[in-house]
């Protein structure tokens, strides 16, 4: 009989499935699925959210299981049976309340309408506040360092802490509050598991010393001293091993067989380093997307300031693996094609049968480096790396009368270059080196006016995955490790995407895009550092949305 897994990779606005073929390794379909309800930003059952904070329905996770399950085995007309395995990646740190038996809180009458019951998502930055009462108790702590010397308000905890600020009723009532994608293997499964990767990662879990103390906890809030012996409760397992069955009542609203095997989850970013076949120290993986997360692997951890975390295993066994990333990058484009881009380029570009990026590039690849006179800082959702503040934003400056659109976009897309670099020279600069770049993500794929900007910025060649769905595929790897009951590290070659494309750096224009990027870090610490200004604008503009919203 052949045989079959499913990988399921949940993004921000969208899920896919990749279903692959274990003996052959061939890939055989991939769905993809928009979430019914989006992302769920600013209001909620038409209340006004929280400041910063950005939510998503967990009902639409379920939905999108199901759909793409049913999809897949429709359209390639398989038997339940001949499916084997399930991995599961999700974007992170996603996260919800939910209750004993695995459902969410948002379905019970009492918080169907509270925003804490919801799934908050990645890039939900209204437990800033959190996040720095908890960096200031770790000051003395040694995990600190090993996340860059500050706590994400994007991560578990703060957003566990925000909801015992917030709504301590909620969190009394929640059996567990918890990462999507463990979530989903639980109730597939029957089995309370959590990620290495995503509790490395997210929920301040080390493999050498397992959580934080409750003496630690406690000094944070006395709710939280048992708190990984109850809400955050369960076995802390390695990526793509077996985490249980299908449960029957599961097997059968999936349309699967109870022998199906689910494998542990994992980080979406990170799975896209297993799909894309990096398995040796010092490869660097960039999952470019609406934002980018930069993955490096290594044999030795060190202290690197402002980085997302180094877990041991999280990615690799036997590896360390070093996180760092920009919290905007094609949202950034987006929002400049959707917001302030003349109609004039999408009438040339409905004329010549283009997409609008392809008729920006077009403009944009003809200036010489330098030319537009415009340095951009990338920081329209903050930023991640070096400085892991939400509550920074983009600064342009050059801008004069004659400043074409096409210009500005060029300037947006070296932004985001001089921010990968900024990432590239903390780790070198730590003596963890980069000896291999890979691009993978549908914007490298399909904007290489972008990619050789990264290459002739980083002064480095870049190979780009020119294949679609890498985290999918990582997350199809992981299923096929739980069927088989494999390390994932003896599957990789076997099973990762073949097809690149190679980019090689300009050095006549080294010495042109270095002086510009001096230019972009002097803006960095004018702004960065010194958050005052920055900050003020911000708080302003808070304040006037309260005003507007009464």
């Amino acid at each position: 009989m052949t045989m079959y897994a499913i990988g399921f990779d949940f993004g921000t606005e969208t899920g896919r499935a990749l279903l692959i073929h274990i003996e052959t390794a061939e890939i055989i379909a991939t769905i993809e699925v928009a979430y019914p309800h989006g992302v769920i930003a600013k209001q909620l059952n038409d209340r006004p959210l929280k400041n910063a904070m950005v939510l998503q329905n967990p009902n639409d996770y379920e939905w999108t299981l199901k759909e793409l399950t049913e999809r897949i085995v429709k359209e390639t007309n398989i038997s339940k049976e001949q499916i084997k395995g399930i991995g599961i990646d999700f974007t992170s740190s996603t996260v919800l309340p939910i209750t004993a038996d695995f459902e969410p809180l948002m379905k019970t009458p009492e918080f169907s309408k509270n925003p804490h019951a919801y799934a908050k998502l990645w890039k939900s930055h209204s437990a800033d506040k959190e996040a720095r009462i908890i960096t200031e108790r770790l000051a003395a702590h040694p995990y600190l360092e090993k996340y860059g010397n500050i706590i994400s308000s994007e991560w578990l905890l703060p957003k566990l802490l925000e909801v015992i600020h917030d709504e301590p009723t909620l969190f009394n009532k929640m059996d567990y509050f918890i990462e999507a994608g463990d979530w989903l293997v639980a109730k597939l499964t029957g089995r309370l598991v959590r990620s290495n990767c995503m509790a490395g990662y997210k929920g301040l879990w080390q493999k050498s010393g397992n959580y934080l103390d409750r003496a630690t906890l406690a000094s944070i809030h006395p709710a939280l001293e048992e708190v990984y012996d109850t809400k955050l409760v369960g076995d802390v397992l390695p990526v793509g091993t077996f985490a249980g069955y299908l449960r029957e009542d599961m097997a059968n609203w999936l349309g699967l067989s109870c022998g199906t095997a689910v494998g542990v989850g994992m980080i979406d970013a990170h799975a896209a380093v297993i799909g894309a076949g990096l398995s040796e120290p010092n490869e660097l993986l960039i999952v470019v997307g609406t934002s980018s997360c930069h993955l490096l692997l290594s044999e030795k951890e060190t202290v690197i300031p402002g980085i997302s975390g180094v877990v041991e295993d999280g990615i690799i066994p036997g590896l360390f693996a070093y996180e760092a990333g920009q919290v905007a990058v094609g949202d950034i484009f987006s929002y400049f094609v959707k917001k302030q881009l003349p109609e004039k380029y999408y009438i040339e570009a409905n004329l010549a049968g283009k997409s609008v990026f392809e008729v920006l590039n077009d403009y944009a690849s003809k200036l010489e480096v330098g030319e537009s006179g415009l340095v951009a800082l990338d920081w329209h959702n903050g930023n991640r790396t070096p400085f892991v503040n939400p509550n920074l934003s983009s600064v342009m400056v050059g801008e004069t009368l004659l400043t074409e659109s096409y210009e500005v976009y060029r300037a947006l897309v070296e932004s985001t270059a001089f921010g990968t670099k900024v990432i590239l020279d903390l780790f070198e600069r730590n003596q963890v080196p980069v000896n291999r770049v890979v691009l993978t993500g549908g914007i490298p794929r399909k904007n290489h006016f972008l990619v050789q900007v990264y290459a002739d910025v980083l002064q480095k060649e870049i190979t780009v995955i020119n294949q679609d769905h890498v985290s999918a595929l990582g997350a199809a790897i992981i299923g096929v490790a739980a069927a088989k009951r494999e390390p994932v590290n003896d599957l990789i070659k076997q099973y990762a995407a073949k097809q690149i494309v190679q980019f090689k750096p300009n050095a006549q224009y080294q010495k042109k895009y270095q002086q510009l990027y001096e230019i972009y870090q002097k803006l960095s610490t004018l702004f960065g550092k010194n958050e005052t200004i920055l900050k003020e604008l911000k708080e302003l503009k808070s304040k006037e949305e309260v005003l507007n919203s009464k």
